[in-house]
């Protein structure tokens, strides 16, 4: 089958989320041909150029979401301006979202109607839909976005009756800056990706997260009925919530409806929703997500880098703890310096080892901060009075010569820490896992839905808590081993990529044998290819609107698109070079 592979700041560039899991799925599943859709965050993202892609990827195509004035700026004439018979459908169309962002949400607490609720849902979809079907017809709708006439829409929407609190105190700059960022998530609409040779060709649209990263599905879905998986190993959502904390409440709130809004459009028209852990499945449930269309498929993971030190934990040092991870204020350092402070007191001998690098200017002036506190909590320790004083933590990163890789710093140590204060799926901790090390760690996210009973959970925020379970493990070497390889069995038996690929590989199967038969495909000779399409999509029953048939020669008599050939087997196996990147931010093969 031909999949389009959704995504927005990860695969096929070299840096960004979901990148590593993308490809490992794409190279496992060499049977498929994969259209890889892109959205950029940044430019430096785009300079950073695109991993090496495998056979089965036949098209790229990419579009950036960073090259708007994000200002505020008011565009009152365009460069492409809207005539007024366009002006009307996008003051209709753009007044009736705004509405939406300021009426009940789907699922709000307050004890709004199901009815209202699915009402105010519908109102929402038809809005998204009809400024999709504008940017088809007309070009213009991103200037159109961020215009006075939005922003007039936005302010009547924030100040009409019933209206939250919050929305109602915000102020014009507010609203520009609102307009700004609506225009940036919705500038998918306005991609010419959904014509009959783009997504419209497609068997399944895969989105790898939820947000911006689905809205082409959920169009391809619009415009041609193209079934729509999603999967979320950090729902967008959440991520929205905790980004940002210094906005004012009015944008945050107003932000929040939006995506809480797409949020539920996309559970609702997804044909499956695949979370990668039972944590962010009950954060899709209270957004709306049918029960019955999800599915859990935990992350796949590189097992082999840390074979070598799973298979020998006698290695490590018995008195070593390693932390492992991005240095970033969500990490809770802080109270990891102060634990192991409270762990020197009963065992003196006991060293940490932190390994990783900042993230961003905030993460290396958390760095800075981090180091001079454990210069203050332990200072340099001499063994005489001529020796040199040594720090009993110390700050490491991979690639050096004392810790060439990750599986490495895992194995220089007998116990690996995690204090987290926010945490989706616990990667490092699974990469622990494998190299059969015990573990400690804060009860968030989807910690404890990982680790199983092979590791110690404790409270977050809590040094003393997270000492003690450190101190216990450090003075019992035999539990510690048992805990070690029972998390390498766990590891190994649920979080392999041969794990994650056989599922997905399931999913899609599940998926086509459920949607209706769009194209027949034809061999060289112009028959139809044997077993090109599965059994199960032959079921009989009314699956589409009656529309014109196209039949191929020789094709059956239910097909109801234009035949499409077989790639032969000299195509199909060429490499495809990935995608030059511009030099100025314009999409690679255009956008309206």
């Amino acid at each position: 089958m031909r999949i389009g592979l959704l995504t927005e700041g990860g695969y096929p560039y070299v840096s960004g989320e979901a990148g590593l899991w993308c490809d490992r799925l794409v190279r496992g599943l060499g049977q498929h041909e994969f259209d890889v859709y892109a959205l950029s965050r940044s430019e430096r993202q785009e300079g950073e150029g695109c991993v090496p892609l495998p056979p089965q990827v036949v098209r790229v195509r990419t579009a950036p979401l960073w090259d708007a004035d994000d200002s505020g700026r008011v565009i009152r004439n365009g460069r492409r301006a809207y005539g007024r018979r366009a002006r009307r459908r996008f003051a209709e169309c753009y007044g009736e979202l705004a509405a939406t962002l300021c009426a009940p949400a789907p699922q709000d607490p307050s004890g709004a109607s199901t009815e209202a609720s699915a009402l105010e849902a519908d109102r929402f979809a038809n809005a998204l839909y009809g400024l999709a079907e504008l940017a088809r017809d007309e070009d213009g709708l991103a200037d159109s976005l961020r215009s006075e006439t939005a922003v007039r829409a936005l302010e009547r929407a924030c100040r009409a009756p019933g209206a939250p609190r919050t929305a109602r105190t915000a102020s014009v700059p507010e609203l520009l800056t609102v307009a700004a960022r609506l225009e940036r998530a919705l500038r998918p609409l306005s991609l010419d990706w959904y014509d009959a040779d783009g997504l419209g060709a497609v068997d399944l649209c895969h989105a790898a997260s939820g947000g911006t990263a689905a809205l082409p599905g959920l169009l391809a879905r619009h415009f041609h009925d193209v079934p729509l998986l999603v999967t979320e190993y950090g729902v967008r959502l959440r991520t929205h919530y905790l980004a940002d904390p210094g906005s004012p409440p009015a944008i945050r709130s107003l932000l929040a409806a939006f995506h809480g809004r797409l949020a539920a459009e996309t559970y609702r028209r997804a044909a499956l929703i695949t979370p990668g852990n039972a944590h962010a499945r009950r954060w899709q449930e209270r957004c709306g997500a049918d029960r019955a269309k999800l599915r859990t498929v935990p992350p796949g993971m590189d097992a082999t880098p840390f074979a070598e030190a799973g298979e020998s934990p006698e290695c490590a040092d018995p008195h070593t703890l390693v932390w492992v991870g991005r240095v970033e204020p969500a990490k809770d350092l802080v109270s990891l310096l102060h634990a192991f402070a409270e762990i020197r007191t009963v065992e003196p001998a006991a060293r940490l080892r932190i390994v990783g690098a900042p993230v961003g200017p905030e993460g290396a002036a958390y760095l800075t901060h981090c180091r001079a506190l454990a210069a203050q909590l332990f200072p340099d320790e001499a063994t005489g009075p001529h020796a040199v004083g040594d720090n009993p933590v110390s700050f490491e990163e991979t690639g050096g010569p004392e810790l060439p890789s990750r599986a490495d710093a895992y194995a220089a140590g007998a116990l690996v820490v995690l204090s987290s204060v926010v945490e989706g799926f616990p990667a490092g901790l699974v990469e622990a896992m494998f190299c059969g090390r015990a573990t400690v760690s804060t009860d968030v996210g989807a910690v404890v839905e990982a680790i199983g009973g092979t590791g110690l959970a404790v409270p977050p925020r809590n040094p003393r808590a997270l000492a003690e379970a450190c101190v216990a493990l450090l003075r019992d070497p035999e539990r510690r081993e048992r805990l070690g390889a029972a998390a390498r069995a766990r590891a190994l038996e649920l979080f392999t990529v041969e794990q994650n690929v056989a599922a997905f590989h399931g999913i899609y199967l599940e998926i086509l044998s459920r949607a209706p038969v769009r194209r027949v495909v034809l061999d060289e000779a112009g028959d139809p290819l044997p077993f090109a399409v599965p059994a199960e999509a032959r079921v009989t029953g009314c699956w589409t609107a009656p529309a014109g048939r196209v039949v191929a020669r020789g094709g059956p008599g239910w097909a109801t698109d234009t035949p499409v050939r077989a790639t032969s087997p000299a195509v199909a196996t060429a490499p495809v070079a990935p995608p030059a990147v511009p030099a100025s931010p314009v999409t690679t093969e255009g956008a309206r």
